[in-house]
């Protein structure tokens, strides 16, 4: 077996650009997922039992079925159901984030649990609406409290993006993919595709594990 690293010279740059492409969609993805997820989990606990169910039904529809399928999905089904065709950037950053929503509803849920059932009361008692309660003071405290399973998520997320390589989107599992298929380079190529992804990811971990260490609830 011989290595050669020079198909990299040429290789390497269109690798970067795409690894622009697979964060892009990764925040987008996180940010959308979380704010989703967040609304998701205020139906999940409203005392409406209708909408409380109808959320939970959401989560658990989403979190039963593989990131792949719903990808491909919303790539093919879409246009046969409702006429309605998305570029492949689209499709992949919803499925994503239909994902990340359910998954952080759950998340958010179980840090609103995990507070004190005095926090509510002494909210109360200071004369706040239950949404001024959650606002202020309950949410603040569960995210904090969350963090570090969010980072897991993020993690998780960041690497689940080269599952829309496969309905053409051109971020780093999919432009390495290519370059593979033309240069017939393997090792070398995926080698470098795992190592970027590695480079990548390692340090916003780590980065979020210092961040909640610093400023995360400590009780």
């Amino acid at each position: 077996m011989t290595l050669d690293f020079s198909v990299l010279h040429t290789a390497l740059p269109r690798m970067i650009e795409a690894a622009g492409t697979t964060i892009l969609i990764s925040v987008l993805a996180m940010v959308i997922g979380i704010a989703g997820g967040l609304v998701i989990m205020l139906l999940r606990i409203a005392p409406n039992r209708v909408v409380s169910l109808a959320a939970l039904s959401y989560v658990e529809a989403i979190r039963n079925v593989p990131l792949i399928l719903l990808v491909y999905w919303g790539y093919y089904v879409l246009p046969i159901l409702l006429d309605l065709r998305l570029s492949a950037f689209a499709c992949g950053l919803i499925a994503l984030s239909l994902v990340v929503s359910a998954y952080t509803a759950e998340i958010f849920r179980a840090g609103v649990r995990s507070i004190r059932p005095r926090q509510y009361d002494a909210a109360l008692a200071l004369g706040m609406s239950k949404a001024q309660m959650y606002r202020r003071v309950i949410i603040p405290q569960a995210a904090s409290r969350v963090l570090p399973i969010l980072a897991s998520v993020w993690v998780s997320l960041f690497k689940d993006t080269s599952l829309v390589s496969v309905i053409g989107v051109h971020e780093l599992a999919y432009v390495s993919l290519e370059i593979r298929s033309s240069t017939f380079r393997v090792l070398e190529i995926l080698s470098t595709m795992a190592l970027i992804y590695w480079c990548i990811g390692y340090p916003q971990a780590k980065l979020v594990d210092r961040l909640h260490r610093k400023y995360g609830a400590k009780e």
